[in-house]
C-alpha cells in the first residue's frame, strides 16, 4: 500500500514548485513538489479509507510524505484520545515549519475539545525541542487566541526560553495574533515582559505588518522597538 500511495503523490508533483518550495523551506532536501491544495485533497481522499494502516505502512523519506501523515491525522474521523495518540506519533517527526504549521492547521477537532488538548499541549510547551516547541506555540496560535484562553496564552508565551529561530518567530507570530485580537492586554504585556531583543521587536515587526492594526497604533508600536 505504501508504493501506491508514494505513487500517488509523485503523480502530483511539479518540479517548478519543488524549486520554489525548497527555497521557502530551509534544510529540506526532499521536498518532491507538491502543492498544499493537492495534498490536502489526496489526504482527504486517504482519510476516508483504512487511514490507520495507510499511517502505518507510510514511510518518511519525503517531506511530502510526512506532511499527508499530518494531514491525514487532522481530516481522520475518530475520537479525541485516539487522535492525540496519533498527534502524539506525529510532533517527533516534525522537522521544518512548514509541515508543523499546516498540520497544526488541520487539527480542528481541538475547537470541540479545547481543555483536553490544552492539557496535552503543556509538555509540548515545555519542550527544549524547536520543533515540539513550535508546535505547541502554532497551536496556540491557531485555537486558543479566545477570551476563556488569552491570559494564559499570553503569560505561557513569556515563559518561553529557546534559542530556536523558529521558535522565537513563532512567539513573535503568537503575539501579533493577540495584539489583533486583544490589543489592550497583548499592549499590557509588551510593556512588562521578559522577551529576548529579537522575539520582541519581530512581535512588533508583525504587529506593524498587519492590515487589521490601524495607522495611528503602528507608529505607537514602531516607537517601542529596542535599541
Amino acid at each position: 500500500m505504501e508504493k501506491t500511495i508514494r505513487e500517488r503523490i509523485c503523480s502530483l508533483t511539479d518540479d517548478e514548485y519543488r524549486q520554489f518550495q525548497s527555497k521557502l523551506v530551509p534544510g529540506a532536501d526532499n521536498i518532491l513538489g507538491v502543492r498544499l491544495p493537492s495534498l490536502r485533497k489526496l489526504a482527504k481522499e486517504l482519510a476516508k479509507e483504512d487511514w490507520r494502516n495507510t499511517i502505518a505502512v507510510m514511510q518518511d523519506e519525503y517531506y511530502e510524505e510526512v506532511m499527508l501523515q499530518g494531514l491525514i491525522i487532522g481530516y481522520a474521523k475518530a475520537n479525541i484520545e485516539e487522535i492525540l495518540h496519533y498527534i502524539a506519533a506525529f510532533v517527533p517527526k516534525i522537522n521544518n515549519w512548514a509541515v508543523c504549521d499546516w498540520c497544526c492547521g488541520s487539527f480542528k477537532l481541538t475547537k470541540n475539545h479545547l481543555a483536553r488538548v490544552w492539557d496535552f499541549l503543556r509538555p509540548y510547551l515545555l519542550s527544549q525541542k524547536e520543533y515540539e516547541l513550535r508546535f505547541g506555540i502554532v497551536m496556540l496560535l491557531t485555537f486558543y487566541i479566545e477570551d476563556a484562553y488569552i491570559d494564559r496564552v499570553l503569560l505561557l508565551l513569556n515563559t518561553v526560553k529557546h534559542e530556536g529561530y523558529y521558535v522565537k518567530m513563532a512567539v513573535a507570530w503568537a503575539l501579533s495574533i493577540c495584539f489583533v485580537s486583544y490589543p489592550e492586554k497583548t499592549m499590557t504585556y509588551l510593556n512588562k515582559n521578559t522577551l529576548d531583543g529579537f522575539t520582541y521587536n519581530k512581535t512588533l515587526q508583525k504587529i506593524t505588518e498587519s492590515f487589521r492594526v490601524s495607522k495611528e497604533t503602528k507608529i505607537i508600536i514602531r516607537k517601542m522597538k529596542r535599541g
